[in-house]
């Protein structure tokens, strides 16, 4: 990412946050009605402890001296997520990787991750490298989402699949809320290669492509690992309930696991098994319930 794109995503990530914080969660009175959502520039700065000026042109991304001490007390007083933390601290401070380049083949899984992921039968199972191409699944994952073999190399980016496909956009019960999991996942990657200017062209590619994704792209939390509850619709199983739970693999790659596991007290793993099996029919009792 260029040193202006950093500025650029840190200035735009502070007004995110600042107009997500009303005066009265932080403890100052709420006085007259105010013109826009969320904190003014010099709440935040009071909170932090500097100056109007100074957190002024942090927040319009200019190219100015900052330290972790002071970038703490501006995580303190926008109230930010561990996440949320070293993701300004890593576009405020460049602390982000600086990885040799990606070649343009996917890293390969290891036999040993490939064990894994066949032995998580009955949980479809994908692993996304940190720009989110997929580069191993599991025989449930091809069969509750998509065959991945069928999908060109080049077209197997999660985030471009869940735009792109129209498979994906209608086996969410709530589309928006599964797009929102992997962007926040996305946005911490962004803000961890910060040298990476891979991103920033996805990014305007995704932009350009997709009308709808930089509305979601902004509102887009940023988590490593969020834990969600993801209701699917699936043409041939009907109703399924899952939970995402998302696991970083440690090595060179920067992989990431991705996991759904049927809810429990639930139909979806019997559900799964008839899928496995070739004999998924939704009946009456599958509509509407997992």
């Amino acid at each position: 990412m260029h040193r202006q794109a950093r500025l650029q995503a840190l200035s735009e990530f502070l007004k995110k946050q600042r107009a997500k914080l009303l005066p009265q969660d932080v403890g100052l009175p709420s006085g007259i009605r105010r013109r826009t959502p969320g904190l003014r520039r010099e709440e935040v700065a009071q909170l932090a402890g500097v100056s109007t000026t100074w957190y002024t042109w942090l927040e319009q991304g200019r190219d100015i001296q900052v330290s972790a001490s002071v970038l703490d007390c501006v995580a303190s007083a926008l109230r930010l997520s561990v996440d949320e933390r070293k993701y300004l601290f890593s576009l405020a401070l460049e602390t982000g990787t600086s990885p040799a380049p990606i070649p343009d083949e996917p890293p390969n899984v290891s036999p040993s991750l490939r064990r894994i992921l066949q032995e998580l039968t009955y949980c479809p199972t994908i692993i996304s490298d940190r720009r989110c191409r997929i580069v191993g699944w599991n025989e449930a994952a091809s069969h509750v989402f998509a065959d991945f073999d069928r999908v060109p190399p080049d077209e197997r980016n999660m985030i471009r699949l869940l735009f792109a496909r129209k498979e994906f956009r209608t086996l969410a019960g709530n589309w928006e809320h599964f797009v929102g999991g992997f962007l926040a996942i996305f946005r911490a990657y962004y803000g961890q290669y910060v040298e990476d200017e891979w991103y920033g062209e996805f990014l305007e590619e995704m932009k350009r492509s997709y009308p709808e994704f930089e509305r979601l792209w902004e509102q887009s939390r940023v988590s490593t690992a969020p834990e969600v509850l993801i209701e699917f619709r699936h043409a041939r199983a009907g109703k399924m309930l899952y939970h995402l739970t998302s696991l970083q693999v440690q090595g060179e790659a920067d992989l990431r696991c991705s996991i759904y596991t049927p809810a429990p007290d639930t139909s979806t793993e019997l559900k799964l098994r008839r899928l496995l099996d070739g004999r998924a029919a939704p009946g009456p009792e599958d509509a509407g319930e997992a």
